[in-house]
């Protein structure tokens, strides 16, 4: 199966939800994140990992590698390109010198600028959640929630699998 033919397309049967969420949409999330990495002048796993860094708050370079299953190396370089994008900073850790935190760089021009990439995408699924009723958007959320969820799982099974 090519890259641009789905399993619903080889006549694989795949529900068209299943086939709708695990193709099209990672599929235009991926390609959303890209196009933002693209303008903010560094890659698409280095805007993931960035995106991370505003979840958790700072973390050691090793925490970001254990989340992303990336090498400490490539972590390395994520960061120095995050750095030099004014992203991120290394600071030392309050409670052990030795070890090196990064944080946000909290560079309120630059946190302006990559809100404005994600302001139109933040109102179209403002628009759209405003078209359900509270019901419907407790089960969207249950559903998004427990899709995460195996998506989490499945991305640990991939990566503690052999390689093709």
């Amino acid at each position: 199966m090519d890259e641009m033919s789905s399993p619903s397309d080889s006549g694989a049967g795949i529900d068209p939800l299943v086939d709708l969420i695990g193709f099209r949409l990672s599929t235009a999330t991926v390609l959303f994140h890209a196009a933002v990495a693209d303008r903010l002048g560094v890659g698409a796993t280095d805007v993931k990992c960035y995106s991370i860094l505003r979840q958790t708050g700072p973390i050691t370079a090793g925490e970001l590698a254990e989340r992303t299953s990336l090498t400490t190396g490539a972590i390395t370089g994520v960061i120095d390109r995050l750095e030099r994008a004014e992203l991120v900073r290394r600071v030392r850790d309050l409670h052990d010198r030795r070890r090196i935190v990064v944080e946000m760089a909290g560079n309120s021009e630059r946190d302006q600028a990559i809100g404005a990439l994600y302001e139109p995408l933040g109102r179209g699924i403002t628009a759209l959640v405003g078209q359900y009723n509270t019901a419907e958007l407790a089960t969207i959320l249950d559903f998004l929630t427990k899709t995460s969820t195996v998506l989490e799982i499945e991305t640990m099974h991939l990566r503690q699998g052999k390689r093709l």
